[in-house]
């Protein structure tokens, strides 16, 4: 049997959903839809070296899945859920299947705003510009040995379940081997994860660093020297928040960049700040 026959693609049977419903397998084909569909729902499918490139999708559903070498260079999702609890109606809590995008590129790829990411794996995924910003829902998101390359805006990274621990079937995300040395990072959180086990920029602009809160504490003095009130706050402010965030989410370690001593300080007072930061005591990892 061709690797065609085995999958199929078919309305869905609800007359309210308007996605096609995809299972089975298929290999190294070009995915298509029929003409004026734009919604698909993978259900318990394996798809391998299958190209999505330049497709634009209304919705674009996946439960119970498996994506491997899929290239989604280009690809437009309006909305997207990357690994849903049920096939239809309501979930019962009970079992939560896991998808997973092994070996994929996402190049230029345009992810919606606030994606629900659901228990999904990514395992040696590409992430080449793509626009991942605004994700805040990846509560149950595993990304190993992935590589982002270019801007990363306002992403959190999770290394524990918030909830649903039994229907997971784990506590922890796993979030390891992962690299960022071509990625900027603006507004990126990573929550209980160690941040040694990934691969940072080597820019000087970066840094990471083991207690910061002692870090915090050896300069806040510094700023009583700074003559402009403004500047001593914004710095202030931004430095207790440091703080407080390293210490609650990944054992008073963080990855720091001079735009953590105050986004609206001017340039020169934030790597004025940013070098004694450093100096206060060793790195946990080598520039």
């Amino acid at each position: 049997m061709s690797a065609f026959e085995q999958h199929s693609l078919q309305p869905s049977p609800g007359a309210w959903d308007p996605a096609w419903i995809a299972r089975g397998e298929r290999r190294g084909q070009r995915f298509e839809l029929p003409a004026g569909v734009s919604s698909v729902t993978f259900d318990q499918a394996r798809l391998v070296d299958v190209d999505f490139s330049g497709m634009r999708f209304a919705e674009f559903t996946v439960h119970g899945s498996e994506f491997e070498e899929c290239d989604f260079t280009g690809v437009v999702f309006e909305r997207l859920s990357m690994a849903t609890t049920c096939r239809q109606g309501t979930w019962d809590g009970v079992g939560w299947p896991q998808s997973v995008f092994r070996g994929c590129v996402f190049r230029r790829t345009r992810f919606p705003l606030s994606t629900f990411f659901g228990n999904v794996r990514f395992e040696r995924c590409t992430f080449d510009r793509s626009r991942l910003r605004d994700q805040t829902d990846t509560f149950e998101a595993e990304f190993v040995d992935c590589v982002f390359l270019g801007r990363v805006r306002n992403m959190n990274f999770r290394g524990r379940t918030t909830q649903h621990q039994a229907a997971l079937g784990r506590d922890r995300n796993d979030f390891t081997g992962n690299d960022f040395t071509g990625a900027e990072l603006d507004y990126v959180a990573f929550h209980h994860i160690d941040l040694q086990a990934q691969r940072w920029p080597g820019l000087p602009g970066y840094a990471l660093l083991d207690r910061i809160s002692a870090r915090v504490a050896a300069v806040l003095p510094l700023l009583e020297r700074w003559p402009d009130t403004r500047h001593r706050k914004e710095a202030r402010f931004s430095l207790e928040f440091l703080a407080d965030t390293a210490l609650a989410q990944n054992d008073d370690q963080a990855l720091v960049s001079p735009l953590d001593m105050g986004r609206k300080l001017p340039p020169a007072l934030r790597e004025e700040l940013f070098e004694a930061f450093r100096r206060t005591s060793s790195d946990t990892a080598p520039d």
